[in-house]
């Protein structure tokens, strides 16, 4: 199943989505001692993830995906249609910031997680299959742009660098540099490449270009091969600065490293900009997606509250 996920490009995120519910699929099988194969298994299986697990419609639709992939591609089977009962898919808003509210929540982050979140909010990022998935080659601060490669469906996409955070990008990625050069000084300093670029280019893990610009503090050793590396930063740990400034800012909504990317659609939105314009900025392969934030845009309303014209009119004391 890894192999096959492999050779058919996917994220690292959905390689190990994909092979969680696979080993889930399997483990449950087991608890019930099930006998059923190919489309009633999964079928049982879907069942009940909605029905006793009670999951989120994503998550069976995820689920779903997975053992798709596993008869398809690993199996070489197909299964048909699924007609299991599927979980039923909330109709939300995403949760957005003010442009005063991020102004403060911004102001409460400092260092290497203020960069980040400026950069998630100023560009439009996710927290780890865009921004902290960066390597230095992927900004040009020639051209004012920075480069996403590999994100979410496999698109790739340009983006305009803010000029704001320029100064600020450049003095990291001099600390960086440094950190990379003790590295190389002890023996170390490789990275992994994506696509076994490594056996093509077998010099290239240690070059400068190819390094994380948000690397982690502390190096780790790779279990199959023994090397010693350093990964870029956990989303765990920007998830945790972002719950502090949040706290500190005493803004009570439900703010997440992920809002500032809602916040900069719906901002852009709200200046004017083509919705489809930010489909594109955003990467969203469904212009449907984008629409949403329509929805949320901060416009005033035409229509005056009853409860207000009742007040004007003297009806309410």
């Amino acid at each position: 199943m890894e192999r096959e996920l492999k050779l058919h490009h996917k994220a690292e995120s959905t390689r190990d989505s994909y092979l969680y519910y696979v080993e889930d699929f399997i483990d449950y099988r087991i608890r019930i001692h099930s006998t059923l194969r190919g489309n009633d298994a999964v079928r049982e299986y879907l069942t009940w993830m909605a029905v006793d697990g009670k999951v989120s419609a994503s998550t069976q639709n995820v689920a779903l995906c997975a053992l798709l992939f596993l008869y398809k591609q690993v199996f070489k089977q197909g299964i048909g249609l699924i007609d299991a009962p599927r979980a039923k898919k909330p109709k939300h808003l995403p949760t957005v910031l003010s442009k005063e509210e991020v102004v403060l929540i911004l102001s409460k982050l400092s260092g290497v997680y203020h960069l980040i979140c400026s950069l998630m909010y100023g560009c439009g990022l996710r927290v780890k299959s865009d921004c902290l998935t960066l390597r230095v080659q992927d900004v040009d601060f020639d051209r004012k742009l920075i480069t996403i490669h590999n994100a979410k469906g496999g698109k790739s996409r340009a983006l305009a660098l803010p000029e704001t955070l320029i100064p600020a990008l450049q003095v990291h990625l001099q600390n960086a540099k440094r950190m990379h050069e003790q590295d190389l000084a002890k023996g170390w300093g490789s990275i992994l490449l994506p696509n076994a670029l490594d056996r093509k280019y077998p010099n290239a893990s240690k070059e400068w270009g190819w390094q994380w610009v948000f690397p982690a503090t502390s190096r780790f050793i790779e279990p199959k091969t023994h090397i010693q590396r350093r990964h870029h930063l956990h989303e765990s740990a920007v998830q945790k600065a972002v719950k502090r400034a949040r706290y500190e800012a005493r803004i009570f909504k439900h703010v997440t490293p992920h809002i500032f990317r809602h916040s900069y659609a719906t901002h852009l939105l709200e200046d004017g900009e083509n919705v489809r314009v930010v489909q594109d900025l955003l990467g969203h392969e469904s212009i449907e997606t984008t629409m949403i934030y329509l929805h949320v845009m901060q416009s005033p309303s035409m229509v005056k509250s009853p409860l207000d014209r009742l007040v004007a009119a003297g009806g309410s004391k």
